[in-house]
């Protein structure tokens, strides 16, 4: 069943992994602000499809999206973001976070597959050792060149600039 899970439900969440790890199927766990979802994020999350298994997304609360990008970010409130998630066939469940980074998430939920952007390294990616530790993978996606929300906002921006 596909939902949005607040952080005072990461229990129930956790609870729903649980039998789904019951039946023999994994959990790959991804997560981001995906403010603007683009092609490049569609491609990761059919990546992280590709790795068989339930995927999970942790998405940034506004409040750590304005944190993490700056004023003016979000642009689409953590809601309208996990609706924007849920709709596509390759997400299952979103879970929303308020701190900057996923850590307690991946601490309590326990992926068998982490997934971060090929701009991370196995020694930036929080909770990349806690994954490798408990048997599990650590997978870095290719990103797709160019395609960035804040690439897209910044152009925009320049496009609406020079229109004036």
């Amino acid at each position: 069943m596909k939902k949005l899970y607040s952080a005072g439900e990461w229990p129930k969440l956790k609870k729903e992994i649980n039998n789904w790890k019951n039946s023999g199927i994994k959990l790959v766990f991804t997560n981001g602000c995906f403010d603007v979802l683009h092609a490049g994020h569609l491609a990761l999350l059919a990546f992280a499809a590709r790795q068989g298994g339930k995927v999970v997304v942790g998405l940034n609360s506004d409040t750590s999206v304005r944190r993490l990008k700056g004023y003016g970010r979000p642009v689409n409130d953590a809601e309208a973001r996990a609706k924007t998630l849920l709709l596509t066939d390759l997400v299952d469940a979103v879970v929303i976070y308020e701190e900057d980074t996923p850590q307690k998430i991946t601490d309590q939920l326990e992926p068998d597959v982490l997934i971060k952007g090929d701009d991370y390294r196995f020694e930036t990616t929080v909770g990349a050792p806690e994954v490798k530790g408990r048997g599990g993978e650590v997978l870095f996606f290719k990103r797709v060149p160019g395609l960035s929300t804040t690439n897209i906002l910044e152009e925009k921006q320049k496009k609406s600039e020079t229109n004036k």
